[in-house]
């Protein structure tokens, strides 16, 4: 017997269709289009000012952000909570987990940086 023939045999073993695709055209152009659309709003944000406030600006920018990354996991990395037994949904909750660790220490890092920096010296009062 092949190792195919023995995993059919385990329980819970569901067979996978092999005429169902990983994904479709219609699936891949849906998710390139809401990923285009989702990198043009927040640079249109940044570059004109719409918002009139910096911190605002960022919030937004980064809300954005998670909301593509949502998007690329579900369009390109087909995650859901069907697929695999539940082994995907788990690396989701991993994955939004080191995406909140890495947003808050990114926003940490510049906004000490910024606070932090030496002030600015007029350089005509220099002898």
């Amino acid at each position: 017997m092949s190792s195919e023939t023995n995993a059919q045999h385990q329980p819970g073993y569901e067979p996978h269709p092999e005429d169902e695709a990983h994904g479709s055209f219609r699936g891949y152009m849906t998710g390139f289009v809401l990923s285009v659309i989702l990198t043009a709003i927040p640079f249109w944000l940044v570059m004109s000012g719409a918002l009139g406030n910096n911190q605002l600006t960022g919030f937004v920018v980064m809300g954005f952000a998670v909301i593509q990354i949502v998007v690329h996991m579900i369009y390109f990395l087909h995650m859901n909570g069907r697929v695999e037994g539940g082994w995907t949904l788990l690396a989701l909750v991993f994955t939004v987990i080191v995406v909140v660790i890495t947003l808050a220490g990114s926003l940490w890092v510049m906004y000490h940086l910024n606070t932090n920096m030496m002030p600015v010296h007029d350089m005509r009062q220099m002898p």
